[in-house]
């Protein structure tokens, strides 16, 4: 199972994370679990504009690196730009992170599975750890509810 993050905080965010997974489920694979959605704010820089915030969870046979060119196609045609040239980051329609794929670890240049700040981000761990609380993270070793609450008790 792949646990994908998705985010939006421009435009009709809710819409936007229903488009995002209707796609998925059109390219990249089944949708077999989706988390509540949760509001959450800007992380990594600073904004008037919320994010919804949500995890899914997909079943596919593509390869790491197709889900990523397919994933990037899905945000750019649903209006994500690109980070400024500084790398800051900026408001978007829609984020869409390849999170953790059960104890798979990919280290590329463009691509690290496990997300490497997931385990920093009660965005990701919040809603990851309800539909998948006992999943361990292959790197750390530790379960997303662990995760979850040793980030929380970090606040």
């Amino acid at each position: 199972m792949l646990y994908l993050g998705l985010g939006s905080n421009a435009g009709d965010r809710e819409d936007n994370l229903r488009h995002s997974i209707l796609l998925i489920e059109e390219r990249v694979g089944s949708v077999a679990v989706c988390s509540d959605v949760i509001e959450t704010e800007p992380w990594g820089y600073r904004s008037n504009n919320p994010y919804l915030n949500q995890v899914i969870g997909v079943e596919s046979k593509k390869s790491p690196e197709e889900i990523l060119l397919i994933t990037q196609d899905i945000e750019r045609r649903l209006g994500r730009t690109q980070k400024s040239i500084s790398g800051v980051y900026n408001d978007r329609t829609v984020d869409i992170d390849l999170l953790i794929w059960d104890d798979r670890v990919v280290n590329q240049p463009h691509l690290q599975i496990p997300h490497p700040l997931m385990h920093l981000r009660s965005f990701v761990l919040e809603p990851l750890s309800s539909i998948a609380p006992d999943l361990v993270h292959p790197l750390l070793k530790k379960s997303m509810t662990d995760l979850y609450l040793s980030q929380q008790n970090d606040k």
